[in-house]
Parts: C-alpha cells; sequence; structure tokens
C-alpha cells in the first residue's frame, strides 16, 4: 500500500565528500531501513582535509523543497543538522511549524567536537529561541552542552544541570554527547534526560581514530529513523549510540585525513 513505508526526513547542507551532512544521514537512514528524504539547505565543497567553500541555497527554494514533500509524502519524523544563518534557521522553523513532518532531533551545530565555533552569535540567538522548543530530541556535543546551559561542565553533577537547563529550553529529551578529545580516555559517556525525567548514562569503549566524520550527524539521524519506525524515544536513543560505536569501531580508510565512519558496520 501507497505510503506504508517509513519515511524520515534530513534538513541540512550536502557534503560534497560524503562523510557529513546530508549525506551521512542518508546513509543511516539507508542503515536503518527508513526512506530518506531531505531539505537542502547548502552545499559545501570538502573532502578529509576540509572544508574549502560553502554556498547557501535561496530560501524560496527550501520553501519549494518543503512544500514538494508535504505535497506528496508522509514523513514521520525530522532531524536538522547546520544551519549557517538566522535566515536559515527561521526558514526551517516557519516551514517545520507549517507542515506535519513528524518529531524534530536537533543537532545544535554550534561548535565542533574539540570546541570550534561553527555558528556566529546572531544564528546561535536564533537556534536557541526559535529551533530547540520545536526539539523532540536535542544531540548537544560536550562543548554545545557549556554553550546552550550557559555553564562549565566538569563533573557528574554539572553533566545533568546542563540537561536541564537544556529542557527549559524547550527541547523535550536531551542527548548531552560526552567527551571524546582525549586519546587517553578509554569510555565515552553520553548522558540522557528523558521528558519523564528518567535519565541514565550509555557508555562505551572509546576509539582512538581520525576516522569520526559524521559521528553526530548519523546518531541524530538514527534517532530520527528509529522514531519514524515507530521506536520509543528510549529505545531510538539506545540504538543510535550503538549504531555510531559500530560505525566507529571498524574503520574504513576512505580520505587521505579525517575520514568517514562505516555506516556498513552496524549490524542491522
Amino acid at each position: 500500500m501507497i505510503e506504508q513505508y517509513p519515511q524520515a526526513l534530513t534538513i541540512a547542507g550536502s557534503d560534497s565528500d560524503g562523510s557529513a551532512g546530508m549525506q551521512a544521514d542518508l546513509h543511516t537512514f539507508f542503515r536503518r531501513h527508513v526512506y530518506g528524504a531531505s531539505v537542502m539547505t547548502a552545499c559545501v565543497a570538502g573532502n578529509s582535509y576540509g572544508i574549502h567553500d560553502a554556498v547557501n541555497l535561496p530560501t524560496s527554494f527550501i520553501d519549494n523543497e518543503f512544500k514538494a514533500l508535504a505535497d506528496d509524502y508522509q514523513i514521520k519524523a525530522s532531524k536538522t543538522g547546520m544551519l549557517s544563518d538566522s535566515e536559515l534557521i527561521m526558514t526551517v522553523v516557519k516551514n517545520y511549524t507549517q507542515y506535519d513532518f513528524g518529531p524534530l532531533v536537533v543537532d545544535p551545530v554550534i561548535t565542533t567536537k574539540h570546541g570550534n565555533v561553527l555558528l556566529e552569535e546572531s544564528a546561535y540567538q536564533t537556534l536557541r529561541d526559535k529551533l530547540i522548543p520545536l526539539a523532540t530530541v536535542i544531540t548537544p556535543n560536550f562543548f554545545e552542552a557549556q554553550k546552550l546551559a550557559e555553564m562549565q561542565i566538569n563533573d557528574e553533577a554539572d553533566t545533568k544541570l546542563a540537561a536541564k537547563k537544556l529542557q527549559q529550553l524547550g527541547a523535550k529529551n536531551v542527548v548531552l554527547k560526552g567527551r571524546h578529545d582525549d586519546n587517553h580516555q578509554t569510555e565515552v559517556a553520553d548522558y540522557v534526560l528523558l521528558e519523564s525525567g528518567e535519565d541514565f548514562f550509555l557508555l562505551d569503549k572509546y576509539h582512538a581514530t581520525n576516522r569520526v566524520n559524521g559521528t553526530g550527524d548519523s546518531l541524530s539521524a538514527c534517532i530520527a529513523a528509529e522514531i519514524a519506525k515507530g521506536t520509543s524515544i528510549k529505545e531510538a536513543i539506545e540504538i543510535a549510540k550503538r549504531f555510531v560505536n559500530e560505525a566507529i569501531e571498524s574503520e574504513i580508510m576512505v580520505g587521505h585525513k579525517f575520514g568517514p565512519i562505516n555506516h556498513w558496520a552496524p549490524k542491522d
């Protein structure tokens, strides 16, 4: 029957090397047996050495992408990636609130996993005030959580307080990703705070590798894919954590420097 297959949407930029952004999202959707649709917001010219150029798409075209999908598809869950300026963020907010594209997973791309800032301050405020309140799940990395919660995170108590502050911004469920920028660490601890108040840590082995491009994209995409299939929020987060850890553990040698994770590695 038509429209019976689970469909998920990525709202993100296109990365020409396929390691992150929309491509990583679509790789993940495919591996989780979900049909992936896309609203492209920007195009990035890059490779394993770095980003060499980028351009935003016209907001009128982005509006038409949303409308075209709404007129034909039944999107069951969506996720956002990097939205580089306030105009793009507000265009996404306008369209997401206009159409029914299911629960929203927000990957708040503000800083890299090493703490380098990616988003200018005006865009950050728009993301914080307008997009995050729409989030069913938010998946900040350690540095993004500190920025959004406006506090330093030094221990477990700080982690839990920061997650509560993110809920106060409007996000229903929080996945606060642990630090993984120290080659001497042995594990990565992600903290989860659910809308119900239930909380827990997800622990996995730390893998010392530079093949980690697309980690955050794939985590949030996996959560969205599982939600689209009807999986509970808690189980979707747990599946996504396992998926990404297995994709990092089994390296794929593509590119010369900072390569992608291996989307073929995780078990179905």
